[in-house]
């Protein structure tokens, strides 16, 4: 089934080049399906291309699925125009008595600030107490997640000496998990940060539960018990290109920056990508068994059941 955005935002046409289904909002409003509506708070600078990749993932499951694009009202955007925002997004304030079969709340490039000195950090936390009540489970990405750990369980972050930044092995520590069914054992992430989480911190909480670990990156995939939340530490969601962007980005600014490890081919012409099936996986996993095997048909309160329930 597709995904339902409008023909005009820069995605559909992206992933139509890309043979994936997409459906105009106009046409899916004459089909007697009932879709998932899914929030995205997107706080990425480069908006549009965070969209595309999330859209890309959420297109390859065999549900419909309806999109709702939220930014925060208290930060203004520079890296993306007026008329993009004006026009396929919207602000918290106007959803808030909204329910939701799901949501997604992205990383952001603003590790190198304390919480509370973000400026949107208030309107985060007021998303984030909406999430409980009002949304079914939710995925928080790199910074998102590390911000929704710190608010929900007061799991600190710290700087690392020098950023992480590459594409890491990961081995599933939890084998008979539906989130992660059909990834294999060993799988690889790419990851973006200067930022970490004690392994101690996320390991001891009798609430999460660890489901992966790596050698340079600890934990990267976690939940909660009940399944209302979900934790990438990293980026599954990029694009073959996107840390080879980053990388000749910050090289133009004179940016320290190290060349992404374990991500360019042996003669490094190019890039052989090495997490587009896990992340595939683990999004269909969570569009079916943590938002449409739990949310009823009429949606009036988002209560998780257990799997055996």
């Amino acid at each position: 089934m597709p995904i339902i955005i409008p023909k005009d935002i820069p995605a559909y046409q992206t992933l139509k080049d890309e043979n994936i289904f997409v459906m105009s909002t106009n046409r899916a409003s004459h089909q007697d399906i009932r879709p998932i509506n899914i929030l995205i708070l997107n706080l990425m600078p480069t908006k549009i291309e965070t969209e595309t990749q999330l859209c890309r993932l959420l297109a390859n499951s065999s549900l419909q699925v309806n999109l709702t694009l939220i930014v925060p009202k208290s930060h203004e955007s520079k890296n993306t125009s007026f008329s993009h925002l004006e026009r396929f997004y919207t602000t918290f304030d106007k959803i808030k008595n909204n329910k939701y079969d799901g949501m997604i709340i992205t990383g952001a490039p603003v590790e190198h600030l304390e919480f509370e000195d973000v400026d949107y950090y208030s309107e985060l936390k007021e998303i984030f107490e909406f999430s409980k009540t009002n949304v079914t489970s939710t995925m928080f990405i790199c910074w998102g997640a590390q911000a929704a750990l710190n608010y929900f369980y007061g799991i600190k972050k710290y700087h690392l000496e020098k950023k992480l930044f590459g594409v890491f092995k990961h081995k599933k520590s939890v084998i008979h998990e539906v989130l992660l069914n059909g990834i294999d054992d060993i799988f690889y992430v790419p990851q973006s940060r200067h930022t970490y989480n004690l392994q101690s911190d996320l390991i001891n909480e009798k609430k999460l539960v660890p489901l992966c670990t790596s050698k340079e990156c600890g934990t990267t995939i976690l939940k909660s018990i009940d399944n209302k939340q979900v934790f990438v530490l990293g980026h599954l969601e990029y694009d073959k290109y996107t840390l080879k962007n980053e990388y000749e980005r910050d090289k133009a600014k004179n940016l320290p920056i190290d060349e992404p490890l374990n991500y360019f081919n042996e003669d490094k012409s190019d890039v052989d990508v090495l997490w587009r099936s896990t992340a595939n996986i683990l999004y269909s996993n969570w569009l079916n068994y943590y938002v449409y095997q739990i949310t009823p048909f009429d949606f009036k309160s988002p209560k998780i059941k257990y799997q055996n329930e």
